[in-house]
């Protein structure tokens, strides 16, 4: 149990040398990767596929997130049985959230994207392994991870992989005041959503943006797919890149740790 891996796999576009980016804390954005959308704010429908051990930490992550002047997020259903949480299916124009036991493969959180051709996401799913129990009994650790997930579906990344604490979910840190979005996530979430684009890649969109997008809606992996290339590698992360057979690319970003912690 010493050596695990946090995992966040994220979608990118056709130009995978983007990778090579070290987020900042200045700005912690995933590329340009957002949900596109006409109007702001976004109206995401999440699709709520947590057992009643996550769902305190589900709703608070919600809210939390929600108080972002750019988000509007609903649970538009909740399947919790324990097929649907094991496959936690990609759901196209929505997020999936879930949590079960994905086998000691080396990850706490694995959160994924799927991008367009235009780097808008069209798909997200957060995922929260339950065969790591012991780490679960730290209720901070449950909403930090949560909150983490759930960020990096909206295109958000880390403000530091030091382990160093900015008092936000989306650092490494093991602070206990790490466990919801900061002033500075919100403020990150008014730049990458401040323009509009011309269709949406959310739920509500039109016949149009169903034709334009094939939707992936096969169950997403536990951990880096076979078939993925690594194009980097650092002291704390991995890149590891597959194409999506549609044009996109997945990207998968595994956090490397020694020890229990973020």
């Amino acid at each position: 149990m010493n050596n695990f891996k946090k995992a966040a796999l994220c979608g990118a576009g056709l130009t995978v040398m983007a990778l090579a980016a070290t987020t900042a804390n200045a700005s912690h954005s995933w590329s340009d990767y957002h949900w596109a959308r006409t109007s702001n704010p976004l109206n995401l429908q999440v699709v709520d596929s947590v057992s009643s051990f996550w769902q305190g930490e589900y709703n608070i992550a919600l809210s939390e997130w929600s108080q972002s002047s750019k988000l509007d997020l609903t649970t538009t259903s909740a399947d919790d049985t324990l097929r649907t949480r094991k496959q936690c299916k990609m759901v196209s124009g929505k997020m999936r959230v879930c949590n079960a036991a994905y086998g000691n493969n080396g990850w706490l959180g694995l959160a994924s994207i799927n991008i367009d051709s235009n780097h808008h996401i069209t798909q997200g799913t957060a995922k929260m392994n339950d065969t790591y129990s012991s780490y679960w009994a730290d209720p901070n650790e449950k909403r930090h991870v949560m909150c983490q997930e759930i960020g990096h579906v909206f295109g958000l990344g880390h403000t530091s992989e030091d382990g160093s604490s900015q008092n936000t979910c989306m650092d490494y840190s093991q602070s206990p005041t790490s466990i919801s979005p900061n002033a500075h996530d919100y403020q990150q979430l008014d730049t990458m959503y401040a323009h509009l684009d011309s269709y949406n890649t959310y739920a509500a969109s039109s016949a149009a943006f169903d034709a334009k997008v094939a939707a992936d809606a096969s169950a997403l992996p536990a951990g880096v797919p076979a078939g993925a290339i690594r194009v980097q590698a650092g002291r704390f992360h991995e890149d590891w890149v597959k194409s999506d057979g549609q044009g996109g690319y997945w990207v998968f970003h595994v956090r490397l740790a020694a020890a229990k912690g973020r």
